[in-house]
């Protein structure tokens, strides 16, 4: 079975799932300040930043991009804030900031379309946007690490995550994929192409004992291991569904990417390009759908 006609097998399945998914009561979260924010772009122009609340003046903290699944592709907001008002993002960080000595993340969530797949053109110009314009943006409009940025994403957004990867590898200081919408035969590629690459970066492959990418999802991390590339690999009981991940999914992400060595202080502040016309384009928090 081709790579397009799995994915296309399991759309209908996660659609249905999603259309009963109710928004996570718990989006809001208290340890994170969040805001849409709007930029220039072809194919995207919007994303959500999310920062924590109450760090001390000298604190810096990596920065995590996060893409969507399928179900959010067709609508900008809701692809936007799916990782806040579906997937856990807020409500997990809570939990885990509230139980353990988390030491914190920002988060940049872009709206991603559904990219045809047979087009590399179309992930490059997704991939360079990513890098050379939500990037730089999130980096002005909040206390991150420089040189400290890691990407993810669940479901279509763990695939068009590691082509992102594979294309902007020098950006990237980790990688993590949940539930990635991969066969086994693409899986074992992609293990191979990311073996491949020069440097070393952090990886990590999550799936769940219900995922139909399960297989696909365990050739990558088995392909990592032959070819001598370090990852971490995550099965946790559950279905792909986005209950799943306000569960378990997300806070089991968050958490691998919180421990990842880094730099406690940076006592010189960072630089900050001078408020000008984009500041506008800052909006306030987007009020929870009836």
């Amino acid at each position: 079975m081709s790579r397009r006609a799995l994915l296309a097998g399991a759309a209908g399945v996660l659609a249905s799932r999603m259309a009963k998914a109710d928004v996570d009561p718990g989006w809001r979260p208290r340890d994170l300040e969040v805001r849409e924010i709007r930029v220039d772009g072809a194919q995207s122009r919007l994303f959500v930043l999310a920062t924590p609340r109450g760090l001390e003046a000298d604190q810096r903290v990596p920065l995590v991009v996060l893409l969507h699944g399928l179900g959010e592709t067709g609508d900008e907001h809701a692809g936007a804030w799916a990782w806040l008002e579906r997937y856990g993002l807020g409500s997990s960080y809570d939990r885990l900031r509230a139980a353990s000595s988390m030491r914190g993340l920002a988060f940049a969530c872009p709206y991603m379309p559904d990219l045809p797949v047979a087009d590399p053109r179309a992930f490059d110009a997704y991939a360079t946007w990513l890098v050379e314009t939500v990037v730089p943006r999130a980096r002005a409009e909040a206390p991150v690490l420089p040189g400290y940025t890691y990407l993810g994403g669940c479901s279509l957004g763990g695939h068009f995550s590691l082509e992102t990867l594979l294309r902007r590898p020098g950006d990237f200081r980790a990688w993590g994929g949940v539930q990635t919408a991969i066969g086994a035969a693409a899986g074992r590629t992609y293990a191979a192409r990311l073996a491949s690459l020069s440097g070393s970066r952090d990886l990590l492959v999550e799936t769940s004992s219900g995922d139909p990418f399960r297989a696909g999802n365990r050739a990558l991390s088995a392909g990592l291991e032959q070819a001598g590339v370090a990852r971490s690999f995550v099965e946790l009981p559950g279905p792909h569904d986005q209950v799943w991940l306000r569960t378990s999914g997300t806070a089991a992400m968050i958490q691998w990417f919180d421990s990842l060595p880094r730099p406690e202080r940076r006592p010189d502040p960072p630089d900050r390009r001078a408020a000008g016309p984009e500041a506008s384009n800052v909006l306030a928090l987007r009020p929870a759908p009836p």
